[in-house]
């Protein structure tokens, strides 16, 4: 197999779990020396680590919240000197405390805003420092398909994933002449353990009905998007929002 990414350095944040731990195996199998972030457990760290590094790859866990602006600065110092370098950021951690806007606590709209939306400024204002150096870099940010439609009972996380996709077409345009790409993917309706309750049942099936490809996403598919995005196969690509959705969103 042909890999895509031979000795990239790729930094994939919230990567412990789900959609996340998707994409670093997926950068790693291509020949991506990995450092991921992740908030939850250690075990599960250590695990992926271990998974990452049967790639023959570097793969090296940070405890750190994106979303607190000191911590994701020294953090991405950490693993630029730990690794020489950034190629590739992959902005992935996020949360959802769905709630209708009557009931939703300002608690509640700060946490998911700014876990969601300023992690991706925090992370993307350290590593464009070393891509634009390098004259090379792939930013991909996570959005989701509520960003571009909303969903009633959603606002916070349709807010936050709505300001991504603008963030990414501003930094696409802000660093495009340094050759330095940021583009978005929004992914539809994904089986990991945060979506969990659409994998059976009624709901399953309503939901099912409504996709054009009849089923529901895996993590695999978004990693495969990545890949895309983070190679040169995507060289001519910047500022765009792919869907992966099944065709629920055209």
């Amino acid at each position: 197999m042909e890999k895509l990414l031979e000795n990239k350095v790729a930094i994939v944040t919230g990567a412990s779990r789900g959609i996340g731990e998707g994409i670093a195996l997926k950068l790693a199998e291509h020949g991506a020396h990995i450092a991921f972030t992740y908030l939850s457990s250690d075990d599960k760290a250590k695990a992926l680590e271990e998974r990452l590094q049967a790639f023959g790859v570097k793969a090296k866990a940070y405890k750190s919240n994106a979303a607190i602006y000191d911590y994701a600065e020294a953090t991405v110092n950490d693993i630029v000197k730990e690794f020489g370098g950034i190629d590739i950021c992959v902005n992935n951690a996020g949360i959802s405390k769905d709630n209708l806007l009557l009931r939703m606590t300002p608690e509640q709209w700060d946490d998911v805003i700014t876990t969601n939306l300023k992690s991706v400024f925090n992370m993307t204002k350290q590593v464009i420092k070393p891509m634009m150096k390098a004259r090379k870099g792939s930013i991909i940010n996570m959005s989701s398909i509520i960003g571009m439609r909303g969903n009633a009972g959603q606002s916070s996380y349709a807010a936050s994933k709505a300001g991504i996709i603008g963030f990414t077409k501003s930094i696409a345009a802000e660093l495009g002449s340094r050759n330095v790409r940021c583009n978005a993917i929004a992914p539809g309706f994904v089986e990991t353990d945060m979506t969990s309750y659409l994998k059976e049942g009624e709901a399953a099936d309503k939901y099912k009905t409504n996709i054009p490809l009849g089923r529901f996403g895996t993590a695999e598919d978004i990693a495969n998007v990545t890949l895309f995005l983070a190679s040169d196969m995507s060289s001519y690509v910047t500022g765009q929002t792919i869907s992966v959705c099944g065709g629920l969103n055209m």
